[in-house]
């Protein structure tokens, strides 16, 4: 053997070693999950602090409102019955949660940033993701103290060793764009405020980082230009080829360009953890541009709604009690959510999250290309 054909074989054996193909590594065993977030990602959080939602919201998956902005099941849910976990409790919620495999600090209508008005003086949750990030310090600490103290919650809180071990998980920005849009900002004037939104995000996952999270899944922000809450509130905005707001598309991928360069950075400077990018967008935006191959119809069209091209009016939001010709009704959903993209003009329905998880699970929309199942942190040894 030739002394370069040895060479080349120790340096593929030692490639092989210090780079190991992903079907050779072992699946990660997430035994928590904290997810931070707004409407995409809430359990419960917003309703547990403010009115409830009405039906028909939850009657696809859960038969009566659940908390969450859907007919059924989201993304989250989705990951966590993927990683063998029950559903997540939101931590605001006080009546039957269950910590014991995380916590879901998301709650509908929350921002990165500091809100300018808050409910019920505004559209916003007053819980934005530094409120967040403080409710999993308290978490992090006072659980523990429960768990000393013993007693009938203690077997509902978290391990300590979870708090490094679990799988942290954010989906949130999709309401600082839109604060923007529907505060009379110019859509110029958004563009402008999002390296502010993005720094913003990376000085808190930072903190995140310092209370012990190893494994970070960070999605981008849907198309919101595709949305009815923006298409019936913007109807000058240009549309793109597939019908949705050009201009508005536009801003929500420069959040997520600058959204993927802070994640960039952070891997650079705290190289022990995994931070893995979504891109959420280019899923979502394919059941725009493609409904019929994916089994979807009328995909601008809500679900649950009343009125307009859209199916969407804020005045007749899904679920509210409305006056038609001197009639009461209440407004209801379609006949079959299954097979449309939007729920109720701003969200999505179960059917769309769960063609989105399955597309982002395989890693074929992450960065780096890693499965959900193999986004951990590894240490060596």
């Amino acid at each position: 053997m030739t002394n370069l054909s040895s060479f080349c074989l120790v340096s593929f054996a030692l490639f092989t070693i210090l780079n190991p193909p992903i079907f050779a590594l072992k699946s990660c065993e997430f035994p928590a999950i904290f997810n931070f977030g707004d409407s995409n990602s809430d359990t419960g959080g917003l309703v547990a602090a403010f009115p409830p939602l009405n039906s028909p919201y939850g009657e696809t998956f859960f038969h009566m409102p659940a908390g969450r902005y859907s007919d059924g099941r989201l993304i989250i849910d989705f990951v966590a019955t993927s990683l063998n976990l029950s559903f997540l409790s939101a931590y605001l919620d006080s009546l039957g949660t269950n910590f014991t495999v995380g916590a879901n600090f998301a709650t509908a209508a929350s921002t990165i940033t500091l809100p300018t008005k808050i409910i019920p003086a505004g559209g916003f949750s007053p819980f934005y993701f530094l409120v967040q990030y403080n409710q999993l310090v308290q978490l992090k600490a006072r659980s523990q103290l429960i768990r000393k103290q013993g007693g009938v919650f203690a077997q509902l809180m978290p391990m300590e060793e979870y708090f490094q071990k679990a799988l942290y998980t954010f989906d949130i920005g999709q309401n600082d764009l839109g604060a923007g849009f529907f505060g009379n900002m110019s859509v110029e004037e958004v563009n402008a405020s999002v390296p502010n939104i993005v720094n913003t995000f990376l000085t808190d996952v930072k903190s995140i980082y310092n209370l012990g999270a190893r494994s970070f899944w960070i999605h981008n922000t849907g198309p919101i230009g595709c949305l009815g809450y923006i298409l019936a509130n913007f109807p000058s905005a240009e549309k793109d080829s597939v019908g949705c707001a050009k201009s508005y598309n536009e801003v929500a991928q420069y959040f997520n360009h600058e959204l993927k360069e802070i994640v960039l950075q952070l891997r650079k400077d705290f190289p022990s953890a995994a931070f893995t990018y979504v891109d959420v967008y280019s899923v979502k935006y394919s059941l725009f541009s493609e409904p019929q191959k994916h089994g979807f119809e009328l995909p601008l069209v809500a679900c649950c709604g009343y009125g307009g091209l859209y199916n969407y009016n804020s005045s007749a939001e899904c679920g509210a009690t409305i006056t038609v010709n001197g009639t009461q009704i209440i407004v209801g959903s379609c006949d079959d959510p299954s097979v449309r993209i939007v729920w109720d003009g701003i969200h999505y329905t179960e059917a769309a999250n769960k063609f989105v998880f399955e597309q982002i699970s395989t890693g074929a929309f992450s960065d780096p290309p890693i499965p959900l199942n193999l986004a951990c942190h590894r240490t060596l040894g």
